[in-house]
C-alpha cells in the first residue's frame, strides 16, 4: 500500500511540474506577443494630448496584442528625441520639425535622426501673421523696418517666420527681430511694442483672440505665388485658408500656409504592426473627431499633404 501511495504522490508531483512548466511557457509566449506602444503627445491643455489618447484607445480596441498608452510631453522636439532614445514607440510632431530631424538641420544640427519614419500627416497648424489695424500694415512687403515677433529663439515658429520672410526677399537685417512666445507677442501687439507677430497654431488661436478682444486684428496674407515658391523649397508646407470670421471683424478669407501635425514612428517598428496601426486609425476616424475639433480635418485623402519625410513601409502598404 505504501508503495502504491508513493507512486501516486510521485506521479502527481511530476504532473504538477509538467503542468507548471507548460503554464509558464504559455505565459511567456503571451507576454512575448504583447506589443507596448507608448505615444508621445504634448501638454495636457494642447491638441496632441487628446488626439494621442484617442489613438491609444483605437489601437487597444482594434489591434491584436497591442497595449497602447498616451503620455504628456514637451511636444515635437522632445517627442523626436524620445523616439530616438527608445522611450516611446510613436509620436505626434510637426512635419517641419520631423524634416529638420531627418536632415540634421535647424535645432537638429549635428543631432540627425535618420531612423524617423512617417505614418501620416493629420491636420494643418497654420502660420498666422498678425497685426492690428492701427499699424497700417497690410502685406509682408510692408514688414521692412518694423518690429517683428518671430517666435521664441530656436522654435519651429521662428524657423517658419525666417523661411516665409526669405521667400519675400526679407532677411532679419531688414527688420527689428523680437524673439517672443505667443503670449509675449500678444502682449506686445496690445501695448504697441510689437508691429507684427508670427503665430504657428491651429485657428482660432487663444493668443490672437486675446488681442482681438481689445483691438481690430489684421491677418496678413501669403500670396499664392509666394506660397508655391515656399513649398518648392520647403516641402513640409501646405496652402491653407483662414476662413472669414475666424476672428472678430475678419471680413474675408485669408490665404496662408501651414505646417502639418503628423504621426511618426521609427524604422524599428515592424511593417505588419505599422500597417495594422495605420489601418486601425483610418478605419476609426470618428473617434478622432470626438476627441478634438481638428479631428474632422483628418482624412485618408489628405494624409500625404505636406509629407516631409519617408513613409514607414507598413504605412505605405496601407495607403497604396
Amino acid at each position: 500500500m505504501k508503495k502504491v501511495l508513493s507512486i501516486l504522490v510521485v506521479s502527481m508531483l511530476l504532473i504538477g511540474m509538467l503542468a507548471g512548466c507548460g503554464g509558464g511557457k504559455s505565459t511567456e509566449q503571451a507576454a512575448a506577443k504583447k506589443e507596448f506602444v507608448n505615444i508621445a503627445t504634448g501638454g495636457t491643455a494642447g491638441t496632441y494630448y487628446p488626439l494621442g489618447g484617442a489613438i491609444a484607445e483605437i489601437l487597444n480596441k482594434n489591434v491584436a496584442n497591442v497595449n497602447a498608452s498616451a503620455q504628456s510631453t514637451g511636444a515635437s522636439v522632445a517627442n523626436i528625441n524620445m523616439l530616438k532614445d527608445g522611450k516611446v514607440e510613436m509620436a505626434l510632431v510637426q512635419n517641419d520639425i520631423a524634416y529638420y530631424a531627418v536632415k540634421g538641420t535647424e535645432m537638429f544640427t549635428d543631432k540627425q535622426v535618420p531612423s524617423l519614419k512617417a505614418i501620416a500627416t493629420l491636420y494643418p497648424e497654420t502660420i498666422q501673421i498678425v497685426t492690428v489695424d492701427k499699424t497700417g500694415i497690410k502685406s509682408i512687403a510692408d514688414l521692412k523696418g518694423k518690429r517683428i515677433a518671430v517666435g521664441a529663439a530656436g522654435s519651429g515658429t521662428e524657423a517658419n517666420a525666417r523661411q516665409i520672410l526669405e521667400t519675400y526677399g526679407i532677411t532679419y537685417d531688414d527688420i527689428k527681430v523680437q524673439y517672443l512666445s505667443f503670449g509675449e507677442a500678444a502682449s506686445g501687439l496690445k501695448d504697441g511694442n510689437v508691429d507684427v507677430a508670427f503665430v504657428t497654431a491651429g485657428f482660432p488661436t487663444a493668443a490672437i483672440q486675446d488681442i482681438a478682444a481689445q483691438h481690430k486684428v489684421v491677418l496678413i496674407p501669403v500670396e499664392a505665388d509666394k506660397a508655391d515658391a515656399l513649398i518648392k523649397k520647403y516641402p513640409f508646407y501646405a496652402k491653407v485658408t483662414i476662413p472669414v470670421n475666424a476672428y472678430p471683424n475678419q471680413a474675408a478669407d485669408i490665404p496662408a500656409v501651414a505646417v502639418k501635425a503628423m504621426l511618426v514612428v521609427t524604422d524599428k517598428m515592424n511593417a505588419d504592426l505599422t500597417f495594422n496601426i495605420t489601418k486601425a486609425i483610418y478605419d476609426n476616424l470618428e473617434r478622432l473627431k470626438a476627441a478634438h475639433s481638428v479631428g474632422k480635418m483628418i482624412t485618408k485623402e489628405n494624409s500625404q499633404e505636406g509629407m516631409s519625410i519617408e513613409l514607414h513601409p507598413g504605412a505605405a502598404k496601407f495607403f497604396k
